[in-house]
């Protein structure tokens, strides 16, 4: 994996000394990204520059790559994993291609050079990735079909400048990006927040390459996009038996494919179905034994509290699995404080406040992994795929509220900002826009019944919302440390397959990921097989709301934050002294015999809220703590979104135009 950036002017000289000199600033913004490496590469109207982090043939895979063809010149950046290399190499050969090293960035841009942006169709891998045709004057941008790597470019001066790059901060590098935010952009951080809508780069004029889209750029031809892979909808022909089978092979083959590295591997081990089956038939397809992480939190075991989303901690299930199939295990226990200090550099990770604590955690582990590991397998994107998240259960609930099933409680949550930014953004339309341009995209089946028409409508939206969400977080917090992580899950094959099999037969034996789970059948235990899901984990320690509490507190009453030009002071001032009682009502009333070592630490409440009330969910939880975002986004986790953005205002220079 590696970080990308670019600019390409019709006007400009990039030649020069002070262009390319922008041109690298930008490249090192994402030096994180690739630690391993820098290079880059100028003509009059075009510099690239690429950070890499070396996974496959560390000789020959140096970018950007340039190769020609008679008087043809292409050069690429690349960031990303090609899972079908050898293949693609070997019919490159046989149509008189040679080689100089075995990188599947040479087979990218090589297969580019023979097929053009035919070429996507026949990559099976995760990228985001820059060719530069000179002959031509022509840019070509194109990102996975799920839009594993991110991929960002902005359009300036009148349509002859484009700029390109991994990450936010590679644009915000270049002079001509100044870091503003309109009305937009503050409906989606607030609105739609911690995620985002696919193509929304929330700085004013910044755009990200929707996942399975590829765009061209070319002197006297303007900007033109595609794309290229779209889900499609068709008959589910196949009996359950043959699903079954069909479901496994396709996952051990994906598995087996992403195993390949020229350095150290791992998996990400949760205990739970994805992660144990992604960590079995790796263990399976290697000749040498796995190394498997997982992650826990201080004191997790003392203040851990069950619900309907988190019905069990991971730590004997990871240690239950690791056990069964033999791994070396490693357990990354997360201190509080820790976790508090990597809020911020999560928040510079991603470029954006995001998943509070649920980020900086994954920062935390996946800086532990990186001093042994650069690859690392991970079970994300399962339930999206196979339909395992509990709003594919709670359908009633679903039925009656018409938008993102993921985004709770909006009205409680926009009280929060002065009554003149809610009117200026109007977030409940936003949101209701928004959902409904998600399921304008749905690839309809004329012959389903409305239920399985609806139970569609949820996966469309799970796949390509909430899924995007988790994916950039995966990446930035990975990357943010140098750690590749590798999602068998996202594989297009396994996808387009689950895809259509009827919801009656994905929930085969009446349990969710039914089918996922029965075609492990003899691949993992059966109490394993049967573990009811529980999503990534967050901490539950005292310790962990009173310090983003106290961090929020002192933004809203230092007079230069730049949050209080956005929120009622007094609400925020409500809710942090609400969060302060409850912690206080819960450690000393609770929790008696850990009152002595939280006195004097910054601690969290216990969120209790139920699934689909819209309410507060049980008797007993605070208004400040409502659900709302995804499943384990309480109160906790909202006073630290706000106090990320404060530090994001602030670290970014942000302006509200």
């Amino acid at each position: 994996m590696c970080g990308i950036a670019g600019w390409i002017d019709w006007e400009a000289d990039l030649t020069r000394t002070d262009h390319r000199q922008v041109v690298e600033n930008m490249g090192q913004t994402l030096a994180c990204r690739g630690p391993d490496g820098r290079g880059s590469w100028f003509t009059k109207a075009a510099g690239f520059a690429h950070r890499r982090l070396v996974v496959v043939d560390p000789a020959g895979g140096g970018q950007p790559m340039v190769r020609r063809r008679g008087d043809q010149t292409f050069v690429v950046a690349y960031n990303g994993e090609l899972y079908n290399t050898e293949e693609l190499r070997r019919e490159l050969v046989q149509k008189g291609y040679t080689f100089q090293g075995h990188s599947d960035t040479e087979v990218l841009l090589l297969s580019y050079m023979e097929w053009g942006a035919d070429c996507l169709s026949r990559f099976n891998g995760i990228f985001a990735f820059a060719v530069w045709e000179d002959h031509t004057q022509t840019l070509f941008l194109a990102r996975d079909r799920l839009g594993v790597k991110p991929l960002f470019y902005t359009v300036r001066h009148g349509g002859r400048t484009l700029l390109f790059g991994s990450e936010l901060k590679a644009l915000l590098a270049h002079p001509a990006v100044p870091p503003e935010v309109d009305r937009e952009g503050l409906a989606e951080v607030f609105a739609m927040g911690p995620g985002r809508t696919p193509g929304h780069g929330v700085f004013r004029g910044v755009d990200e390459l929707r996942p399975g889209h590829w765009l061209r750029f070319e002197r006297g031809g303007g900007l033109h996009e595609q794309a290229y892979w779209q889900l499609q909808s068709r008959p589910h022909l196949d009996g359950l038996e043959r699903t079954r089978q069909t479901v496994r092979e396709l996952l051990a083959d994906t598995v087996r494919r992403q195993l390949v590295s020229d350095v150290p591997i791992c998996t990400l081990l949760s205990g739970g179905l994805d992660s144990s089956a992604v960590t079995a038939l790796a263990a399976q397809a290697l000749a040498a034994p796995l190394h498997t992480w997982s992650v826990e939190y201080q004191d997790n075991a003392r203040f851990f509290q069950a619900s309907d989303f988190q019905p069990d901690p991971d730590d004997p299930w990871a240690r239950r699995v690791s056990e069964y199939l033999g791994t070396v295990h490693h357990r990354v226990v997360i201190q509080t404080p820790e976790l508090v200090e990597a809020l911020k550099a999560a928040v510079r990770a991603r470029d954006l406040p995001g998943m509070a604590d649920i980020d900086a955690s994954l920062l935390v582990f996946s800086r532990a992994i990186k001093q042994e590991a650069t690859v690392a397998l991970s079970g994300e994107a399962a339930d999206e795929v196979f339909g395992g998240y509990p709003w594919f259960r709670r359908m009633d609930d679903i039925q009656a509220r018409q938008t993102f099933p993921w985004v709770r409680n909006l009205p409680w949550r926009m009280a929060v900002l002065k009554p003149e930014v809610r009117e200026v953004i109007q977030p409940e339309q936003y949101v209701a826009l928004r959902y409904q341009e998600a399921l304008d995209e749905v690839p309809r089946l004329a012959s389903e019944d409305p239920w399985d028409a609806r139970m569609r409508e949820i996966a469309y939206l799970s796949l390509t919302r909430f899924m995007a969400t988790l994916l950039d977080r995966k990446d930035r917090m990975s990357m943010a440390v140098g750690l590749e992580v590798r999602v068998p899950y996202t594989d297009h094959r396994l996808v387009e397959y689950v895809w259509n099999i009827p919801w009656e037969m994905k929930t085969a034996g009446g349990q969710l990921k039914g089918i996922l789970r029965q075609a492990l059948d003899g691949v993992l235990p059966s109490d394993v097989l049967n573990r009811k899901k529980s999503p990534y984990p967050k901490t539950y320690h005292p310790a962990y709301t009173r310090a983003v509490a106290s961090w929020l507190d002192e933004a809203v009453h230092d007079p230069a934050s730049p949050l209080l030009e956005l929120v009622d002071q007094k609400k925020v001032e409500q809710w942090i002294r609400a969060a302060q009682r409850q912690v206080t009502v819960w450690v000393t009333e609770l929790a008696p015999s850990v009152a002595a070592s939280a006195s004097g630490v910054r601690a969290s409440a216990q969120p209790s809220a139920a699934w689909g009330t819209g309410g507060k969910g049980t008797t007993t939880t605070p208004d400040w703590d409502l659900p709302w975002y995804g499943q384990l986004m309480t109160g906790p986790q909202l006073l630290a979104y706000l106090a990320q953005v404060d530090y994001w205002l602030r670290e970014y220079k942000v302006h509200i135009v």
